[in-house]
């Protein structure tokens, strides 16, 4: 564990201020730095932010600049330009990495040898691009990924065969975004596969269409951004959830994006993938038992991501 942590959110927006306070309310940091170009912003949501803290919490937080990073734990990254109805994810690159050539460079001159996670999209190509320019191991990077994607699938099969959501076990694997792929082999509830399971309870169940199931995932979260101009709540919630695995040494395995080196058949992109997680980071990938047809996808995906790449 991870101790007198020192968190940075990058970003003041509406993804930022929502990790900040999911952090102050799990108590799960002992110093919070939000920074953004706007830095009035950042105080009122500071400000704001400090209302929520309750008596002996031990948690502090502040607005300040990237020469903060210098001795921190780790640095979160959320900030981008606003979405544009009509953009897929990989619409978003040229901007994004206009974001983190300001950013990054000026983070690693101050000394700063901790933990980037990313949520900014293109996470998958915006977590390669933050990991060439930082030069630090790779199992210091790590973006979102999928771990979104799964949480949301997870949520929808659960309300469909009525149990809870920790019962169905699940990765989304690939791209945050259109070349996702659902692996339906291993999706499982309470241990049985979901395919033998609603064949045997036709009485009570309905077919799963998987391909309306896959643009479902695809399109909830711009659904819900056209309605109110953002995603913040899950995305939140998901990389508070990379942050403990780091902070607490969990060695919880969650689908992130990260450095393939091999697994997979894939190489030398960031792609999303189920991870171990604990104080060291990225501990190791987990290679799952795909379909030759999930695995041929799965790579299609990789390629996806290695044409949109980013150099240097």
């Amino acid at each position: 564990m991870i101790n007198q942590t020192k968190t940075m959110i990058i970003g003041a927006g509406n993804v930022g201020s929502t990790i900040a306070y999911d952090l102050i309310i799990q108590g799960i940091c002992n110093d919070i730095i939000m920074i953004d170009n706007n830095r009035k912003k950042a105080a009122a949501q500071v400000l704001d932010l400090q209302h929520c803290l309750e008596e002996n919490m031990p948690v502090r937080i502040k607005e300040g600049t990237l020469a903060d990073c210098d001795n921190a734990d780790i640095v979160v990254i959320t900030a981008a330009l606003p979405l544009i109805q009509g953009q897929t994810r990989l619409d978003m690159v040229d901007g994004a990495r206009k974001i983190m050539d300001a950013i990054v460079p000026n983070i690693m001159e101050t000394g700063f040898d901790g933990f980037f996670i990313i949520a900014t999209n293109p996470v998958d190509i915006i977590s390669d691009y933050v990991y060439r320019l930082s030069n630090l191991p790779k199992n210091h990077i790590i973006g979102t990924g999928t771990a979104l994607d799964t949480v949301r699938l997870r949520k929808y099969l659960a309300d469909k065969i009525e149990v809870d959501a920790t019962e169905v076990h699940l990765y989304c694997l690939g791209e945050h975004g259109d070349s996702l792929l659902i692996p339906w082999s291993i999706v499982t509830v309470g241990g049985k596969p979901i395919d033998e399971l609603i064949n045997d309870n036709k009485e009570r169940f309905d077919e799963i269409n998987k391909d309306e199931v896959r643009k479902y995932i695809l399109q909830s979260g711009w659904m819900i951004a056209e309605e109110k101009g953002t995603t913040n709540y899950g995305i939140a919630s998901t990389t508070v959830s990379i942050i403990k695995s780091i902070i607490y040494n969990e060695n919880r395995i969650i689908p992130i994006s990260t450095l393939a080196e091999g697994e997979y058949g894939i190489d030398d992109i960031f792609i999303g993938l189920p991870a171990v997680l604990n104080s060291n980071g990225v501990k190791e990938i987990l290679e799952l038992k795909l379909l030759q047809d999930e695995l041929k996808k799965l790579n299609y995906s990789a390629n996806v991501l290695k044409n949109a790449k980013l150099t240097r």
